[in-house]
């Protein structure tokens, strides 16, 4: 059992802790081992690339219909039917050895439709089951588990054969649909709170453009550089890069949670643009130099780790307000889903740019995308922030006195 008193730091009620959890510490684990199958088919590059494709398009448009579907039905019968959906749709994959292309297209379209179609509700349950005062906290606590438990999970099956992949996928969505349903999460807390809003509104809300705008610039520029780094280093330093980076990235996605509700989102957001935007200026600098390298890979990691919590989790349950959260999350993770949607064999930057040109590049842009966090609005309240700030003052005052009192004595 979860510690009451540990989960009364985070500000949440331990059932509705244990649920949220479950629920997305089950689907996006499960979502990193649906990609560790499709780059582990037995497939030419560009097939796989195209099966990805296929996946990340279909999550995209079924993440746009479950927001709508969200305003229509209940979100426990919309949760039952997704994760049904997984375990459906991951059976699928049992029957992939010697299946046409046709079919392994049709079966990677309804994964992608498992994973789009309860996101968005997912992720605004989140928000509605947390404060803007520990959203980032409960956030960060979640994602790091997601993380710490991908890394050794993707190295246990790297050893087993690709067949044992699928029951892995099968056994854990319906071990995630099971313990939901055991948890028997009472409907009334999992009835939406939220307002119907439309996408046009959405897109024309200002405070949600300067932050959907440099979160843009980020993923375009992250998946150009990614491909330059394939093209460059070849794909076994790529995928040296996709095992490490969540490893390096679980340490500030909680450092990052934990200050975007101590100073602020904004605050973390630039400082992980104006990390990274160094890191790329470096490798500009000095192409050449292993030194540089490894710095770029760790304060990238790093930077990302940070962005991702802020972007995916936080940002967009802050600024919705109760207004259509379920939109603001979907249209929020596009730039995310596209560019990860986008073949790599579409972008052979090597061919083009020399490396120390692209990321001098690279790192004008992320400095350029800072501009529009300039002018945008924090969204934790300045009264927490001073209230955290006074908080630290007076714990500092207090550990002062008891010194000063040892002394005496």
């Amino acid at each position: 059992m979860l510690n009451p008193r540990w989960l009364a730091g985070l500000g949440i009620d331990r059932r509705q802790f244990v649920v949220v959890f479950t629920l997305l510490f089950n689907v996006f684990t499960w979502y990193y081992i649906t990609l560790m199958i499709i780059e582990n088919i037995p497939l030419d590059a560009s097939i796989t690339s195209a099966f990805r494709t296929v996946f990340y398009l279909a999550a995209i448009g079924s993440g746009l219909a479950g927001s709508l579907l969200s305003e229509r039905i209940r979100r426990l019968r919309l949760f039952y039917l997704w994760m049904s959906m997984g375990v459906a749709s991951s059976l699928m994959l049992a029957s992939l050895e010697g299946a046409t292309i046709a079919y392994i297209s049709i079966a990677f379209v309804i994964l992608g439709v498992s994973f789009g179609l309860g996101i968005p509700s997912c992720l605004a349950y989140l928000a509605d089951s947390t404060s803007v005062e520990n959203r980032g906290r409960v956030s960060a606590v979640i994602f790091l588990f997601v993380n710490l438990c991908a890394f050794p999970l993707a190295i246990v099956l790297s050893t087993l054969d690709l067949s044992i992949y699928f029951v892995v996928l099968v056994l854990w969505r319906g071990l995630g649909l099971a313990v939901f349903a055991l948890l028997r999460p009472d409907e009334k807390t999992l009835e939406k709170t939220s307002k119907s809003t439309t996408f046009l509104r959405i897109l024309h809300d200002r405070s949600f453009l300067l932050y959907f705008v440099p979160w843009l610039m980020f993923n375009t520029i992250d998946s150009l550089e990614k491909a330059l780094l394939k093209d460059f280093f070849g794909s076994e330093f790529h995928r040296l890069i996709i095992t490490l980076s969540p490893v390096i990235a679980s340490f500030s996605i909680l450092l990052g949670g934990l200050l975007s509700d101590r100073i602020g989102r904004k605050r973390v957001v630039v400082y992980g643009f104006v990390s990274l935007g160094v890191a790329y200026a470096i490798i500009g600098i000095a192409p050449l130099l292993q030194l540089a390298w490894s710095f770029y890979l760790v304060v990238d990691a790093i930077a990302t780790g940070i962005l991702w919590i802020t972007f995916i989790l936080i940002l967009w349950g802050d600024l919705s307000l109760h207004s259509g959260r379920e939109k603001y999350y979907v249209v929020g993770s596009l730039p995310f889903l596209a560019t990860a949607s986008i073949p790599l064999s579409v972008m052979p930057l090597s061919n083009v740019l020399p490396a120390g040109t692209a990321f001098s590049i690279a790192s004008f842009f992320l400095f350029l995308a800072v501009v529009p966090l300039m002018y945008a609005p924090e969204t934790l309240p300045q009264k927490n922030i001073e209230l955290r700030r006074l908080k630290g003052y007076i714990e500092q005052a207090r550990k002062l006195t008891d010194r000063y009192r040892q002394r005496r004595d």
